[in-house]
């Protein structure tokens, strides 16, 4: 259907967050195009999570709870152009986001309702909303994997932007479409101004990195030194050796922490924001109320290796704990700012 000639902001934005993927019409169990009732055991989420890491906790909270969830999966950014473009008229109750920035790109559209204090007072500020209109559930950090095979340990770089150096030309691994790249590069931008992130990302694609569609990719051609290192979040290296039947120590590939501060260490996280229509809706509530839960969180640490976000629960195995990593000083709440992250990264040219 053909825009107005004076289009607005949200149409704008949902144009700069589909240019990095497909459409934004993912797939899942159901198409979500009924919004249902509130309290009739049915709620519609649009999740930026993979299906294949948060089906089975979706299972089984429907199991538990009586309640059907109907899921929409795709990107994250995908998700979250779609419910600008729908607006006050999207099916969704919830958005289930892979990172912050979506979350927030979505909240500044006034979509969210407020939640709960009994949710957000579970989880640091560090992880939610100002204005708590969204809420971590889970948490990760940004990582170099690399080969212990290639790279001796003395060699690794002190600040991500050394990956820029030409010694590392062609033996780095890069996922430019993929919601953990994008909130990284507007960290960058929030911590050091669009002008450094610019030339990182000119620095990248001179340097002609590996281009993967994803963070596992990229994990798995490190393990088998098809390239060297690769920026990803922690958790992947727990994924592929869970895949492959067997533990982070029984791999090659490894993780390096950059230290000092570096934006290279950011720590974002996966959350949920519930849609203005759905405020009210107990079934939504009892979503949102089984992420923060003490199940959904061992679950994160146990079987996607993520860091729990909530007191009591154990960190996952083989990484340091959450409160020791050196991170950035960056308010997650400042990473909103998603489609203008997209538009220099198509710019870079490290996207077609």
């Amino acid at each position: 259907m053909p825009l107005p000639a004076r289009r607005s902001l949200a149409a704008v934005t949902a144009a700069g967050l589909l240019s990095l993927g497909l459409v934004a019409c993912g797939s899942g169990e159901d198409d979500a195009a009924d919004p249902g009732k509130p309290g009739d055991k049915t709620i519609t989420v649009y999740s930026g999570r993979n299906e294949a890491l948060v089906k089975p906790l979706i299972d089984k909270f429907s199991q538990q709870s009586g309640i059907t969830v109907k899921t929409r999966y795709a990107t994250t950014a995908q998700l979250a152009a779609q419910l600008v473009e729908e607006g006050g008229k999207s099916p969704a109750d919830a958005f289930f986001a892979q990172d912050a920035g979506a979350l927030g790109a979505v909240a500044k559209r006034d979509m969210f309702a407020p939640l709960p204090a009994a949710n957000l007072e579970k989880v640091p500020q560090t992880y939610r909303a100002r204005n708590g209109q969204w809420v971590g559930v889970s948490a990760r950090a940004r990582v170099l994997a690399y080969n212990a095979d290639a790279v001796p340990a003395a060699e690794l770089p002190k600040s991500v932007f050394e990956l820029t150096d030409p010694k590392w030309k062609g033996k780095l691994g890069v996922a430019p479409t993929n919601a953990s790249f994008q909130a990284f590069v507007t960290a960058i931008r929030v911590q050091h101004g669009d002008q450094k992130a610019k030339d990182f990302l000119a620095g990248l694609k001179a340097n002609e990195p590996q281009i993967r569609d994803n963070n596992v990719k990229i994990v798995e051609d490190v393990d088998r030194g098809a390239i060297p290192v690769g920026l990803v979040n922690h958790y992947y290296v727990g994924e592929v050796a869970k895949e492959k039947g067997t533990t982070p120590d029984g791999l090659k590939v490894k993780l390096h922490f950059f230290p000092g501060g570096d934006t290279g260490a950011l720590v974002n996280v996966a959350g949920v924001g519930v849609l203005k229509r759905s405020a009210e809706d107990p079934d939504t509530r009892a979503f949102v109320d089984y992420l923060l839960g003490a199940d959904a969180q061992r679950y994160f640490a146990e079987q996607t290796f993520e860091y729990p976000v909530v007191a009591g629960v154990p960190a996952p195995a083989g990484v340091p704990p959450l409160a020791d990593l050196d991170t950035p000083e960056i308010d997650l709440n400042d990473l909103d700012t998603l489609d203008v992250t997209i538009g220099l990264i198509k710019d870079s040219g490290l996207v077609p």
